[in-house]
């Protein structure tokens, strides 16, 4: 038995999700906070790494239950670098393959990328054989 209190595979889940929109507003409250006193790029960079901080911690704590290591930490980004793949290929492949509108092509690629992007997290997060309750 493992000493670790993992929770159920849906919970992750919707945890993710909720981590992920506390993630996204962190990160635009601090954009526009820093945008008082540094140029859009600096602030938009910052505020970047500072939710992503804080959603490693968030997602070790709540989602996946597990103790934050450096190599995590350092893994981590992977996760935002494979949602920004997806979500990239998804916009192009909406607009310019299926010709579908832009304006909201982000949104059903950013909704393609969660099941991605909550597979690499998982993996990255929890060692093998860790939180595979179902």
């Amino acid at each position: 038995m493992s000493t670790t209190h993992t929770r159920p595979v849906m919970g992750q889940v919707v945890t993710f999700a909720v981590v992920g929109v506390i993630n996204t507003m962190t990160y635009y409250g601090l954009y526009l906070l820093l945008l008082t006193r540094l140029p859009y790029l600096a602030a938009h960079i910052l505020a970047f790494v500072l939710s992503m901080v804080g959603s490693f911690f968030l997602n070790a704590r709540f989602t996946y239950r597990t103790r934050p290591t450096w190599r995590k930490f350092l893994l981590f980004p992977l996760t935002n670098a494979t949602n920004f793949l997806i979500t990239t290929v998804g916009v192009y492949v909406i607009v310019d393959v299926l010709h579908a509108g832009s304006r909201f092509a982000p949104l059903l690629a950013s909704a393609a990328a969660v099941p991605v992007t909550f597979v690499v997290s998982r993996t990255i997060m929890l060692p093998r054989g860790e939180g595979t309750t179902a």
